[in-house]
């Protein structure tokens, strides 16, 4: 199965901030496959503060078989001292079907070849699936930490050099 990454308009951000469903993905989206209002926000702020929309807005992650949008993904802002963190959600229904995993992938190839040096990807401890995945496309486990809300997660990091490796990964038509 392939998947491609879509980038989410202003306009859908916009909608999607405001715990609402654009109308053109309603009917392509299943329950749990859309960036939350809180990820939408935040996008819309820093793009509103001028930081540049590549790192800031959300991609959908759609299945090109049908169409369906299965999950979500992007970059936490732009990257600091050539280091760059990503997010990644996949809607329950949908998961372990290689989703994820194609958007890693995808996500990788764009942040080096815009200049990151390091991807990071923090993961909730109990999230076993994600750490998999992650360790599979070449990251290494760099400790734990307490991220803003207070929950420990681990934090794993992949440097360019995964970049070829994770082109292997049947992924995504950016």
């Amino acid at each position: 199965m392939t998947f491609s990454l879509q980038p989410l308009t202003r306009d859908q951000l916009a909608i999607l901030a405001a715990s609402m469903i654009p109308p053109e993905l309603a009917a392509h989206s299943s329950k749990g496959s859309l960036p939350p209002a809180v990820v939408a926000s935040r996008a819309l702020g820093w793009i509103e503060e001028g930081k540049p929309e590549f790192w800031c807005a959300s991609f959908l992650i759609v299945r090109n078989a049908d169409q369906q949008i299965v999950g979500g993904c992007g970059f936490k802002g732009e990257p600091q001292d050539g280091r760059v963190e990503i997010a990644y959600g996949i809607g329950p229904e949908n998961r372990r079907q290689g989703a994820a995993s194609a958007a890693v992938a995808a996500l990788l190839k764009l942040a080096f070849a815009h200049g990151a040096r390091e991807v990071v990807a923090e993961i909730v401890l109990d999230n076993l699936a994600s750490a998999a995945l992650v360790e599979k496309l070449g990251f290494y486990n760099a400790g734990t930490r307490v991220a803003e809300d207070n929950v420990t997660v681990s934090v794993w990091v992949a440097t360019s050099h995964v970049a070829a490796f994770a082109s292997t990964i049947p992924a995504s038509h950016c």
